[in-house]
């Protein structure tokens, strides 16, 4: 057995035990969802940080930046400027709504503003969007074994999704804001070890940026990257049903502020790293069969071997800590939004909890199968964070700051963004208005609908009510 397999399953093993550890004392469902609302700001920063850094801000972006160069870094970018809003407008104000009604899913908070209907719907849409970046994660994590110790596809991927599903089934959030601090601590000094040497490795800085056709070292734009990322990005990452149930955690709204704060900042700077790991990679391997190879080649090939075993680990962990927030999306979901609302409403804390843990493994093993069948780690996030956008941004900002927001509206809403991004994706020419990203598209009818249904409502209530009179 090599030496990077044998650390990586040592620190796999250890990940379980702890999770496992820590789990033993989750009793209670409220544990399990939201962590008994304790989390300070250094615990939610570091839960915060560990579910945005995965797949796309390693694997993915470091494949962007071997291609298109340092526009790569709008993927991770646009991800902290998502955090920015979320940590000092929309976090503080959500936390105090889920605390004052005891909210422990964005389920819980679309049916207190909305109605069942918005929350099913959501729902639905939510768990086949979080089984593909469920899958990315997975299959970030296979190339990543494959390259370093030959392991198949198939099997990269099942270790992922026992490792990431034992520790999370435990004990939820209360668990994984716990596990996420040891894997951001390798997952940081993993990085910055490898960095620098394998920058030293590809002839330094001067051969490194004289890698790449014209254009390479653009920061606003390039091939499926730059700012117009930001349509489909930001607003996932002030969205997602997995980062705001982890603000539900938070003990305080000065917890909030502090710990995604820090969060934000961090993956603004981190933002800088994947592209240069991608340009460096570039600069050492240019004939790479596949991009999304980039980054585990580099650690393999273009480091020392004790350097690699720990830049491995740190994306193992960038990829494991990013999937149980998923995880823990999919399975809360499933238990509170389907089973205890509209399956059986008197069911006991007990028996919510048990079927969070059994959602947790249905989840991981579904993640498994589609990992399995899909290739490209950037295009299946691209899915989630698409969906996620036009889906859920409307909602959930209208929800926080329009009074008059109503059903009628969000369900326009979320049918019509929806709609536009299926369309424009399949029937968009190549090259056609660059600009007008499917998630733009989506996001700018979304708005539009609510909008138009909110104007014409009042109408048609004041001719329903006259013909009623008459």
């Amino acid at each position: 057995m090599s030496l990077h397999l044998s650390l990586l399953l040592f620190y796999a093993v250890a990940l379980v035990g702890l999770g496992l550890w820590l789990g033993r004392r989750v009793r209670r469902a409220g544990d399990f969802f939201v962590a008994g609302r304790t989390l300070g700001p250094g615990l939610l920063f570091s839960t915060m940080l560990a579910a945005n850094i995965g797949a796309g801000s390693t694997v993915g972006a470091a494949s962007l930046g071997y291609r298109t160069g340092l526009s790569a870094w709008w993927w991770v970018g646009s991800a902290g400027l998502g955090s920015i809003a979320l940590a000092f407008w929309i976090g503080p104000r959500i936390r105090a709504i889920a605390a004052r009604h005891d909210l422990r899913t964005v389920g819980d908070f679309l049916e207190l503003r909305y109605g069942r209907s918005v929350r099913a719907l959501i729902a639905l849409l939510l768990w086949f969007g979080s089984l593909a970046i469920l899958a990315a994660q997975l299959i970030a994590l296979a190339w990543v074994l494959n390259v370093s110790v030959g392991l198949s596809k198939t099997a990269g991927c099942l270790i992922g999704g026992v490792v990431m599903t034992a520790y999370f089934a435990a004990g939820g959030i209360a668990t994984t804001a716990r596990v996420n601090l040891v894997q951001l601590t390798v997952l940081i000094a993993g990085f910055a070890l490898a960095v620098p040497l394998a920058l030293d490795t590809a002839g330094g800085w001067r051969a490194v940026a004289t890698t790449g056709e014209a254009g390479y070292w653009s920061f606003w734009s390039g091939t499926d990257s730059g700012w117009a990322l930001m349509p489909m990005l930001v607003p996932a990452f002030i969205v997602s049903p997995g980062l705001l149930q982890k603000v539900y955690s938070a003990e305080d709204d000065r917890a909030v502020r502090f710990g995604v704060g820090w969060n934000a900042g961090a993956l603004l700077l981190f933002a800088f790293v994947p592209p240069l790991l991608g340009a460096i990679a570039r600069t050492a391997h240019p004939a790479l069969p596949n991009p999304d190879l980039a980054l585990p080649t580099l650690l393999m090939e273009s480091v020392p071997p004790i350097i690699g075993s720990l830049g491995l680990a740190a994306v193992f962990s960038a990829e494991i800590s990013s999937a149980d927030a998923i995880l823990f999306m999919l399975a809360t979901s499933l238990s509170q939004d389907l089973y205890r609302r509209f399956v059986a409403p008197a069911a006991d804390d007990a028996t919510v909890l048990r079927v969070a843990r059994v959602a947790a493994v249905v989840g991981g093993a579904l993640g498994v199968m589609l990992a399995v069948a899909v290739e490209s780690v950037v295009d299946a996030m691209a899915i989630f964070y698409t969906l996620l956008s036009v889906s859920l941004f409307v909602p959930i900002m209208a929800g926080l700051y329009l009074r008059r927001a109503a059903t009628p509206e969000i369900l326009a809403a979320i049918v019509t963004g929806v709609s536009a991004v299926l369309v424009t994706q399949f029937t968009a020419s190549d090259g056609m208005f660059e600009w007008l990203t499917p998630a733009m598209t989506g996001l700018l009818l979304s708005v539009a609908a609510a909008g138009t249904v909110g104007a014409v409502r009042p109408q048609i209530q004041r001719w329903i009510q006259g013909r009623s009179d008459a």
